[in-house]
């Protein structure tokens, strides 16, 4: 029984040996930090590390939070002892030196020193003394352990009879945690200053202040203004006097004569200055009226899709054609006699880009505009890209480093407004203005239901001849009617000289008829790849 007694005790002693261990016996390092503040301001620091085994890592605090638009930042040179890369620290232990700049900054009426003397090291700090010599007497001291924004005091902080140097304590500091010190000294003992680094914010970079807001004012004024001269001396039309605007009548001896001679697809372009999906349909329609072609309406059953034959007539004078009716003609039949409709889409899309250039290089030849309306389109607009471009680069360069990214979204404003006013600087040269004055008479001459005294023989060509130009001006429906009331239903041809319907087709069809090919048309033509753009 005695023996299981002296057992049991012995157990227990071994028991209250292990616990009863001392905290700052665990596993970690010591420290002895040495801190002297010098008269410029910088703090040197001298590290006396024992107990490690092996390399350890310390990831010094160099930046932290000073109001709501600046951090403070703690510039750390010169370390001995070890090898500094970026914000970490490497060492084998035993004497580090470095030194720190940005560790003072003014506090009510004294210089405030503060570090984070303790900090960051990868394994526990043991034990932890700090002293702390300055260049005058100290007139407050504080000290905090734990995490960084902890406001727990240290072990113990004091300081020597002639307040000369501070002292500091603590124990076990783990990793990721803070020591602390803080130390006050009279105003102007040192030149020490913080460091303040401007934090990045979206208020604050784009900050509006009188500077700001008068430079980004006199910079839109000056960059719009810019656009608007742009504008005012190159993409103006020039003016045409107003009688030139006045009645104009497109009959003149039983025949038809267009303002200015100008054709179907020359209209779409001046008045637009774009080469359209509509002027193509519309030139179509016009080859056929003057002869160069016919159009077969194609028979179908309840389920078929329309379809129509563009039959080529042997006797038109091809070689009187324009280059751009000539692109086109030879786009359509390519040596075939008739092609369907529905076949174009298939076959157009390596002509239709000679069409579209023979359209814009004829409205120059016509001198009608100095440069080609899509040219100056492009230009114009890539300069604005360009801009919106640089502008976007500038702002977030400025806004990054200055409060001045304001001044970046005025170059992005002024891009926009050039890419947008890119649109409209296409200029028509006088002759041209003229030409959109004359046209857009003819146009309101077309729509007023006034068409004059025309003779009864000349009128299924007449009113065939204005059909183009309807298409043009969205009024095929109007016109289809007015044509196909020439002859009447069942009058003496069921047919036109250009357009011929299938069996049991009448002139009453030709309104739908005819709106329903210039919709297909334009279809077949947009479905290609070159005019998806238009």
């Amino acid at each position: 029984m005695t023996g299981i007694r002296r057992t049991l005790t012995a157990l227990g002693a071994a028991a209250l040996a292990l616990t009863a261990v001392p905290a700052h016996g665990e596993a970690g390092i010591t420290d002895e930090v040495t801190m002297t503040l010098g008269k410029d301001g910088t703090l040197h620091v001298v590290e006396k590390i024992t107990g490690a085994s092996g390399e350890l890592k310390r990831t010094f605090i160099t930046r932290t939070r000073y109001d709501d638009d600046s951090d403070r930042v703690y510039r750390i040179s010169n370390v001995k002892g070890g090898t500094l890369a970026g914000d970490v620290l490497t060492t084998k232990g035993g004497t580090v030196e470095y030194d720190v700049k940005g560790a003072v900054a003014s506090s009510g009426g004294v210089e405030e020193l503060r570090w984070f003397a303790v900090n960051g090291w990868s394994t526990t700090v043991a034990r932890a003394t700090v002293k702390v010599a300055g260049p005058g007497q100290v007139q407050n001291l504080s000290c905090f352990a734990g995490e960084l924004t902890s406001a727990i005091g240290c072990t113990s902080a004091s300081m020597d009879h002639s307040a000369t140097e501070a002292d500091f304590e603590q124990e076990n500091i783990a990793p990721g945690q803070a020591l602390t010190v803080v130390v006050g000294y009279p105003k102007g003992s040192s030149s020490g200053a913080p460091i303040l680094e401007k934090r990045f914010s979206l208020a604050s970079a784009f900050t509006l202040n009188t500077v700001t807001g008068g430079a980004l004012a006199g910079l839109l004024v000056l960059l719009l203004g810019g656009v608007a001269l742009l504008y005012w001396t190159r993409g103006r039309d020039a003016r045409v006097a107003g009688h030139e605007q006045g009645p104009v009548d497109p009959v003149r001896n039983g025949h038809f004569s267009p303002p200015d001679g100008v054709r179907p697809g020359q209209i779409g372009t001046l008045v637009d200055e774009q080469a359209d999906v509509i002027d193509v349909t519309a030139t179509i329609v016009d080859l056929a009226v003057r002869g160069y072609l016919r159009i077969d309406e194609q028979p179908r059953g309840p389920y078929d899709a329309p379809d129509w034959m563009l039959v080529k007539l042997p006797t038109a004078p091809v070689d009187a054609l324009l280059a751009y009716e000539r692109a086109l003609y030879d786009a359509i039949f390519e040596g075939r006699d008739g092609v369907l409709l529905s076949q174009l889409s298939g076959s157009f899309a390596s002509h239709l880009g000679q069409v579209r250039d023979a359209l814009y290089a004829d409205v120059v030849t016509q001198g009608w505009f100095a440069r080609r309306p899509d040219t100056e389109r492009t230009r114009w607009t890539t300069v604005g890209v360009v801009l919106i471009g640089a502008g976007v680069l500038a702002t977030v360069a400025l806004a990054w480093f200055t409060t001045y990214g304001l001044l970046g979204l005025g170059v992005v404003i002024a891009g926009g407004a050039l890419a947008v006013g890119g649109q409209y600087m296409p200029a028509k040269t006088a002759k041209g203005s003229a030409a959109l004055a004359h046209t857009l008479a003819f146009r309101r001459y077309l729509f007023s239901g006034e068409l004059g005294e025309v003779p009864e023989q000349h009128r299924v060509e007449l009113f065939s001849r204005y059909l183009p130009y309807a298409v043009i001006f969205d009024g095929v429906e109007h016109w289809s009617r007015v044509v196909a009331s020439v002859t009447g239903n069942g009058g003496p041809a069921d047919n036109l000289y250009w357009y011929h319907g299938p069996a049991e087709w009448d002139l009453s069809k030709f309104a739908g008829s005819m709106r329903t090919f210039t919709t297909t048309t334009s279809g077949a033509i947009s479905a290609t790849r070159q005019f998806r753009s238009l």
